[in-house]
């Protein structure tokens, strides 16, 4: 489509990777009356991945950019999340949803299929700004000119902004190219990733819940998408045989089951049902001193990666794209200023989501569980009643839409 052109004074902005976080940070500056224009590497719109969960931090983002009812329709709504031995069918709930997240946090709790999610986000931006994504358009690196931000494109390509966003991702070349940063590093921890049906599996199976399983040395997580019809499966085993010089590639129901042997046989059953099993290296890079040089900085992934274990990545990506905004907004004559209060406000909220989400590694992989007389004694220790609340309400209470700008 061609790109219909923008009359806006404001600082014309480019943006490197059209993922949830780039995609995202372009409708809060279209909105907000920016010229905006993204580039992905690839060649056309895929349904990939399998689900994320939005907690009320991440929808009320959606709902406050005009995609709440577009998002209600691909959204599953859970009723609460639990937690569970790998092996026995004792459970712990870890808090409530459903109505408990909107009178709590005045929005709600959501899971979704990224592609789902990924296609909502693109065609909003599509309607606010045709032609505004252009595609098989990979980012190699950057510059700063007289003031202005220069992408470099692969092929030679050159186009100039006054902002320059990279939000490519965690293996970010511009994150590279602006601080030589060293190249990512295997934690030693793996995923398995795979959707089932929700007709091939037990009405236990069935429930509108989320569920964590923990185990030593692993841990599962459950939960439903599309409305109910999916059930997404994310398995994750520490491993240190990862060999591949891909972060990603397709694996067999079989070694999925080999790496979960002994664990419940619901967790089996979901891996016999599974269409396609992925193993997904789950990588790392040392924390950055600076998102920022002149007028080009970093987004989600690209400046602090963090492991899935407060199912807070993709949304940390969401917030960090409306406070760069508002900060756009609020300094549109001063973009190298912006920018560092941008990089000040999200390094305080993110720091610690990337530190909490390291430290759930221990509690859901912990070594005591596979003591069947201290397992249950464990769980009840580490989640007692009101646990779910001090681990999470930190979290879904920050609204990005409104958070103060000093």
């Amino acid at each position: 489509m061609e790109r219909r052109p923008c009359t806006s004074n404001k600082p014309r902005v480019l943006i490197a990777g059209a993922g949830l976080g780039g995609l995202t940070a372009a409708l809060a500056l279209i909105k907000r009356g920016f010229d905006v224009e993204l580039f992905e590497q690839a060649e056309e719109l895929h349904e990939l991945g399998a689900g994320i969960q939005l907690g009320p931090n991440g929808s009320r983002i959606l709902i406050a950019l005009g995609l709440g009812l577009a998002m209600q329709e691909i959204v599953a709504e859970p009723a609460a999340k639990e937690v569970r031995l790998w092996n026995s069918d004792a459970v712990w709930k870890l808090f409530d949803l459903g109505r408990d997240s909107l009178e709590r946090f005045g929005a709600p709790y959501w899971m979704v299929h990224r592609g789902d999610f990924h296609r909502v986000l693109w065609q909003a931006v599509e309607r606010e700004r045709p032609g505004a994504v252009n595609l098989a358009c990979r980012a190699i690196g950057c510059a700063e000119r007289g003031g202005k931000a220069l992408l470099e494109l692969e092929g030679g390509k050159r186009i100039e902004g006054d902002v320059l966003i990279g939000a490519d991702g965690v293996h970010s070349r511009l994150r590279s190219h602006l601080f030589g940063a060293a190249k990512p590093h295997f934690t030693g921890l793996m995923a398995w990733r795979g959707i089932v049906p929700m007709d091939r599996l037990p009405a236990e199976l069935r429930r509108p819940v989320g569920t964590n399983w923990h185990g030593p040395g692993g841990h599962v997580v459950t939960y439903p998408l599309r409305r109910g019809t999916l059930l997404n499966f994310v398995g994750v085993v520490e491993r240190d045989d990862w060999r591949s010089d891909s972060w990603s590639e397709p694996g067999s129901k079989e070694e999925c089951a080999a790496d979960f042997a002994g664990w419940h046989p619901l967790v089996h059953t979901i891996i016999a049902n599974l269409d396609v099993g992925y193993k997904w290296a789950l990588i790392g890079r040392a924390p950055m001193p600076a998102w920022s040089k002149g007028p080009i900085t970093l987004l989600g992934d690209a400046c602090h990666p963090t492991l899935p274990f407060l199912a807070q990545g993709a949304i940390m990506a969401m917030e960090d794209g409306v406070v760069l905004a508002r900060c756009l907004e609020a300094s549109p004559d001063n973009v190298a200023g912006a920018l560092i209060r941008y990089k000040g406000l999200r390094l305080e909220r993110t720091a610690p989501v990337v530190a909490g989400s390291a430290a759930n590694t221990e509690r859901f992989h912990n070594r005591v569980l596979a003591d069947p007389a201290a397992a249950s004694a464990y769980m009840t220790r580490e989640y007692p009643p009101d646990k779910g609340r001090t681990m999470y309400d930190w979290l879904f209470a920050y609204d990005a839409m409104t958070v103060a700008m000093a």
